[in-house]
């Protein structure tokens, strides 16, 4: 199997070298699998294009959870360096002040923190700089040859490539649309200083027709970000009228809370991503895992694509030695990790949770209708009744809101519906 890619990079001197696992793909799944493995004692190859990770807007923030799966996987001192912590997140809906959520969550930039844990990589895993040209795949050996002639034989190749499909075709392994444009990803810099502005807040939309589930403004270092998820595609005009004036229309969206957001001054480019919903086909083989968003994608907005990635790492991590135990590295081995119910779990659970936030977003069937102003006549409720505490009323003076159910509510604040969740 073969890849022809047009980039031109450095790669490592012509040789062969036989490792135990090779990683394509040192973006945040490949690295961290890299550092765990090394640290648990296996020889590692760690294979990418390129030696600094390129500027890629990607997810910005996250949350405690996740941050205890970097201390498990032994990389929370690397993680802590990388980013910036909060506590309290003030919620605005329906323009008003909503609630105050106690963190704590994380903030970053993508490209500075995938640098940083490649810096941190163990000094036995040097990042090998090239391209694949051709990959083989078998029971009991795999076998990368780069674009220079170098050879890398491995007992197990694990694909981390993100999105990059070159691997992903050489090996026969296909990415199916569930979603496709499910979502677009939007990131800028506020002019207001962190000493101005105060806590971080998220502030849910109000209308239907806008299509925007929230925007959350923290603090990444000394600058203040916000992150707008829209469910709009990227050649909507809509979405070119916003790169070009976006100050204007998020004033015209979100008037009550321009002023603590400086006006929505802007001091930087609009970052725009389209995301779509994948899943893989065609994985179960021998030899070759695939990990992150190389096995499949989720919306951002919901909060659960680090957390795959790291339950990914985890539970391939915990799989391993007992694969290496034992000759060859037969599919069968290789579907404990796929069929993993904590794996399985957390997939399931970003992909509904990604498509339920868009239906309680924008459909405007009469069963979606009846959920929000569920969820929305319970919301103003507690907001009334806040407001008979605030003034100094005793506590069962305010009105009830037993019997008023929200849907069942996922981390980023997005309603889920009542009842079972699937696998994951």
């Amino acid at each position: 199997m073969s890849i022809a890619e047009d980039r031109e990079t450095p790669a490592v001197p012509a040789g062969r070298t036989e490792v135990e696992v090779a990683i394509v793909g040192a973006g945040l799944a490949g690295t961290v699998l890299a550092t765990t493995l090394a640290n648990a004692g296996r020889k590692i190859a760690l294979v990418d294009p390129h030696r600094i990770h390129h500027d890629e807007f990607r997810a910005e923030k996250t949350r405690a959870e996740q941050m205890g799966l970097f201390e498990k996987l032994g990389l929370g001192p690397a993680f802590r360096s990388l980013v910036t912590p909060m506590t309290d997140i003030n919620v605005f809906r329906f323009g008003k002040f909503f609630e105050r959520k106690e963190g704590p969550e994380f903030a970053f930039s993508y490209t500075p923190l995938v640098n940083g844990l490649r810096s941190a990589l163990p000094p036995q895993v040097p990042l090998t700089v090239g391209k694949v040209a051709e990959v083989t795949t078998g029971p009991d050996r795999q076998r990368l040859v780069l674009t220079d002639g170098s050879v890398i034989e491995a007992r197990l190749l694990v694909v981390a490539t993100g999105y990059s499909e070159a691997v992903r075709r050489a090996i026969g392994v296909e990415r199916i649309d569930e979603s496709k444009a499910h979502s677009l990803s939007t990131g800028f810099d506020l002019a207001i200083s962190p000493r101005e502005f105060g806590p971080p807040l998220t502030f849910y939309g109000t209308r239907v027709a806008d299509r925007i589930p929230f925007i959350t403004i923290f603090r990444i270092g000394e600058r203040m970000r916000a992150n707008m998820f829209v469910y709009r595609t990227v050649a909507d005009p809509w979405v070119r009228d916003f790169r070009e004036n976006p100050q204007k229309m998020l004033l015209e969206l979100m008037p009550e809370i321009a002023e603590r957001c400086g006006n929505f001054a802007i001091a930087s480019e609009v970052d725009v991503r389209q995301v779509s919903l994948t899943t893989t086909q065609g994985h179960r083989r021998d030899g070759v895992v695939f990990i992150g968003d190389a096995f499949a994608t989720t919306c951002p907005a919901q909060g659960d694509g680090i957390h795959r990635v790291l339950t990914d790492v985890d539970r391939l991590t915990t799989h391993i030695p007992a694969w290496f135990a034992t000759p060859g590295m037969a599919a069968d081995k290789i579907c404990v990790f796929y069929d993993d119910p904590i794996k399985v779990a957390a997939d399931a659970k970003a992909m509904r949770a990604s498509i339920y936030a868009r239906q309680i977003t924008v459909e405007t069937g009469l069963e979606w209708r009846l959920r929000r102003l569920r969820n929305n006549t319970a919301r103003r409720l507690m907001i009334l009744a806040r407001r008979f505490r605030e003034a100094g009323k005793p506590s069962d003076a305010a009105p009830a809101v037993t019997g008023v159910a929200f849907d069942r509510t996922d981390e980023a604040g997005q309603e889920l519906p009542a009842g079972p969740r699937l696998g994951t």
